[in-house]
């Protein structure tokens, strides 16, 4: 852990607290940081909050009456709380919403492209990372014209991933990315994840139910219940946290593996809680 306080963190969320319409709150008290050239992964449980944690630090609360009523959230040492999507982009901090959103009647190219829209660096630092993105997504270079949402599910991902690096962030998060997609495929966008912070240098913020695989590629992680932040700790020490192993990877003492059901019923309650 000694390490992990020497880095430089790129983003700090403080303590916050997030509102709906005034009355609902979401989040109590989350606090978590994400450094310089990590990768951290948010877990959890559907409904635990980690979403709405996503869209608090990407300015996306207020189209949905959200609001981070105590706490702030600081992103390169600037402030960011309750400020607009479009400025935490311009600051280089980017977000890939959960779903696979792609502009479903322009090619693949052209939703890449889009992705450079907010750029002022000049056309040949885009080029060179427009050509990138193919490197990184070889998958892509077969449809490169066709239309987007054309495409499959685990292509559609990869589509979503390069538009949004082709903004150039110093911060991408990703929201679920492994949702609704093949193992294979899961694997490979996870691959894909490691070599963009490797090798382009980004910092990664990504939430994610897949325990086994977001502990496997992150440094540090952070579990969410109710709103709040119940554990955290090197990704390392979490997978062999016994309580992990069998409330979010489902694997029992004995080696086994409970279903979902079976590790909701189970009565014996969390070393944490």
């Amino acid at each position: 852990m000694e390490n992990e306080k020497k880095k430089i963190n790129m983003l700090e969320v403080n303590n916050i607290e997030v509102v709906y319409n005034d009355i609902v709150q979401v989040l109590r008290g989350v606090s978590l940081d994400v450094p310089e050239g990590g990768i951290v992964s948010l877990l959890g449980t559907n409904g635990a909050g980690k979403t709405t944690t996503l869209r608090a630090i990407s300015g996306l609360l207020k189209p949905e009456n959200g609001f981070i009523r105590e706490g702030y959230i600081k992103f390169q040492d600037n402030d960011i709380t309750n400020v607009l999507g479009t400025e935490v982009v311009k600051l280089g901090a980017v977000m890939v919403p959960e779903g696979r959103r792609v502009f479903k009647h322009l090619t693949v190219d052209e939703n890449i492209r889009v992705g450079s829209i907010t750029r002022k660096d000049g056309s040949q630092s885009i080029k060179q990372d427009h050509g990138l993105m193919y490197k990184h997504f070889p998958r892509l270079r077969n449809v490169t014209h066709r239309m987007a949402g054309y495409c499959s599910g685990g292509e559609q991902q990869m589509i979503a991933i390069a538009r949004a690096l082709m903004a150039s962030p110093d911060m991408l998060m990703l929201d679920e990315p492994s949702l609704g997609l093949a193992p294979l495929l899961v694997k490979e966008i996870f691959e894909n994840i490691q070599k963009i912070n490797k090798e382009m240098d980004t910092t990664i913020l990504v939430v994610e139910q897949n325990a086994k695989i977001a502990l496997e590629i992150s440094d540090y992680a952070y579990i969410m219940e109710s709103g709040k932040v119940v554990l955290e700790g090197p990704s390392k020490e979490l997978q062999n946290n016994p309580d992990v192993k069998e409330f979010y990877m489902g694997i029992t003492q004995g080696g086994g593996r409970k279903s979902f059901k079976e590790v909701k019923s189970y009565k014996r309650r969390k070393r944490w809680m």
